[in-house]
Order: C-alpha cells, then structure tokens, then sequence
C-alpha cells in the first residue's frame, strides 16, 4: 500500500470481488438500513485492463480506447455492483441539464442525450463518467419506494440545473419527497488546481451574485480558481436537498488513481480516460 492510498483511506477500499478494484465510499450516503440494497462507487482508475494514456479502469466509451477494453472495464464495474451484471447504463453526455427516467436497460448504442438518469429498476447498475467534472450519486428511500440517480456536472451543467433537475426527477416518483433524497458529491477537480478565465467566472456570477465565493483570486498567477464541488453543493443545496456527502479528493493532483481532461490537455496528449461513478437497487442483500 503506498502512501498516496494511504491519505486516500478514508473514503477508499478494494472491492471485495472477482477483481481488485479502486472504490471510493462516502459512510453517511447510504442510509441505515439500506446499505443491503443500495450497492454504489465512485470508482478509480485502478483494477482495469486498459493500457498506455487508458491505463486502468477506463469507462469511457467516447474514448479512443480499445472498445473491448472498455466494455471488459464497464462490466468488472456492473459485476461489482449487482452479481451477474455485465453492463452499466449511462447516457450521452452532453454539459446539458437534463435527466431522463431509465424503465429499462438500454445498450451503450442506445444511450440518450442528456447528463443525468434515475431509475427504480433492480439489479440494473446505472453511471455516468467524469474526468475532472463532479459526479453526484442520489438515493431516494422511503417506506414504499427506493429510486437512485446519477448525474454528471461540470460547470455548464451545474449552472444550468442538471442537479436540480435530477431532483425533480426522484420527486417524480411515487412516495419520494425531498427529505427522502440523500446526494453523494464525488471526486472531482479542486479548487487549487482549477484556473479559470473571466468569461467562466462572469457566467456563474451572474446567475448569483453571492457565487463569487466560489472563486479565489491568486495574486502569483493573477487567475481565478473555481471552486466547482462547492458550486455542485450549492446547487444541490438550492433544490432543497439537506443530506450532502462529498468526497474532497482532486482528480487532477492524483494521477495514479484518477484520469484528468485537464492534466492531458497540460500535457498536450490526444486523449483522456474517463472513470466511472456508479450505483444500483439490488434486489439480493450484498455479502
């Protein structure tokens, strides 16, 4: 174990199953007495079978990686998910806000155009990617009802309301109220690493004035730099959801455990792996 999985441990573990996978855990997300049956991980990029600039657990299939290393990625995810799955539905990410209702499983090439989904199917693990922009896994249980959701945030996405409509979307099923939902906010860019222009910064401050507390000035770079998992809250926090779990970890800093669209571009390399945040209703307690 090295150090930098060591500082890591609070939210990390391996997976306990056929294969060693990097997964980051938040204690509180889960409610008590549900952690039976809401299996979910915002996963790194160790445990994969992809190599050179998608070494690891890549899941993009937007990529330029070897598609059956992909699907063999996706599949290890949905299998550590829900026993016998070998498949995570997402959609075609698109910086958008909006969130569809998954009825039933869809294929990679059936994916639909928007950057959220919910569902109360089970034994059907559904995710989305990131690579620097916020994952957010939702639970919604109450006495007649579990439904869960995923959605993808980057800054174009968080100003526009996916979050918010994520939660519209959980609401929209029988039994779910705001108070039901609980958000997990995963691991995305962090502040320190994220050097933004004025035309960004002006965007979100004019949709809030008080969102200029998610920017800081550094006077060495005389840059902005955006505060975006505590804009992602924010935004969470204004469609009246109050139970909030966040994994601070930033993707650019840790290579070894997390692809980054910002580091590779840096770097002037022609493509990026994109890891998986993922969660399912199981309807078999988990082992």
């Amino acid at each position: 174990m090295t150090a930098k999985w060591e500082r890591c441990s609070k939210y990390a573990r391996l997976s306990a199953g056929r294969f060693l996978l990097q997964v980051f855990k938040e204690s509180h997300f889960v409610p008590e007495g549900s952690s039976a049956h809401v299996a979910y991980g915002f996963y790194g990029r160790k445990g994969g079978v992809s190599s050179g600039l998608y070494k690891g657990l890549n899941c993009g299939v937007g990529s330029g990686d070897d598609q059956g290393h992909v699907q063999g990625n996706r599949t290890r995810v949905a299998g550590d998910l829900v026993d016998g799955a070998n498949h995570v539905c997402g959609v075609y990410q698109v910086h958008g806000n909006q969130c569809v209702r998954l009825e039933s499983p869809w294929s990679t090439t059936e994916m639909p155009h928007a950057d959220a989904l919910v569902t109360d199917q089970l034994d059907v693990p559904i995710g989305i990617l990131t690579a620097d922009c916020t994952p957010v896994l939702f639970c919604a249980i109450s006495e007649t009802s579990r439904v869960i959701g995923a959605a993808h945030a980057g800054w174009k996405g968080a100003l526009s309301g996916v979050l918010g409509a994520t939660v519209e979307a959980l609401c929209s099923y029988d039994g779910i109220d705001l108070h039901h939902i609980r958000a997990c906010i995963g691991p995305a860019i962090a502040q320190a690493s994220y050097e933004v222009g004025d035309d960004l910064k002006e965007q979100v401050i004019k949709d809030d004035a008080q969102n200029q507390r998610f920017f800081a000035y550094n006077e060495e770079t005389r840059s902005d730099y955006f505060d975006l998992q505590g804009f992602c809250r924010s935004q969470l926090e204004r469609a009246g959801i109050t139970q909030i779990s966040q994994i601070a970890m930033d993707t650019y800093a840790n290579e070894d455990t997390f692809f980054s669209y910002r580091r590779a571009t840096h770097r002037g390399e022609k493509d990026y792996g994109r890891q998986i945040s993922a969660i399912a209703l199981r309807s078999a307690t988990i082992i």
